[in-house]
């Protein structure tokens, strides 16, 4: 029984300072679209507000070449240790999976805010033993938080 309960991970170095990483994701997630528009369609607050623990949002995405969408709630937010939970309940991954958790987290280089690391960290129960974690949702992870730095860093 227990291996159908897996966790994964990957962290990305990005230039964006932690904080700016993080009110993005947290904050305005809606801004995501605009920054990897190849991998994420849209992104809106369903039901509560963006940053708020218990709000709907809804993710449109495209994972190994096909739209497909996520419904998740915010479980929790830490903004000390900038990191953000959203736990799936309605969507593609859950004709997989049982349970689905996805953490981001912001994680500062130096005190000079200068850099950090997106940690991301998938949380899952898969439906049964035939079920392989799909790996290219961590490369999916990796391409956004890299558009996301990328669109940060410009100069307005």
């Amino acid at each position: 029984m227990s291996s159908l309960i897996g966790k994964e991970g990957i962290d990305i170095e990005l230039n964006a300072p932690a904080k700016k990483f993080f009110d993005m994701i947290c904050n305005t997630p809606n801004q995501v679209s605009d920054a990897s528009a190849d991998n994420i369609q849209k992104v809106a607050a369903l039901n509560g507000d963006f940053g708020s623990t218990g709000s709907i949002v809804c993710w449109n995405y495209i994972h190994d070449g096909e739209p497909k969408y996520a419904k998740e709630v915010i479980e929790g937010i830490d903004r000390k240790n900038y990191s953000i939970s959203y736990r799936v309940f309605e969507g593609d991954i859950l004709k997989e999976f049982k349970s689905f958790v996805l953490k981001v987290q912001s994680i500062p280089k130096s005190n000079q805010g200068e850099g950090s690391i997106a940690r991301w960290t998938f949380e899952y129960e898969k439906l049964h033993e035939g079920i392989a974690f799909p790996k290219s949702l961590l490369e999916l992870a990796k391409q956004v938080s890299k558009d996301v730095d990328s669109h940060l860093i410009q100069p307005n």
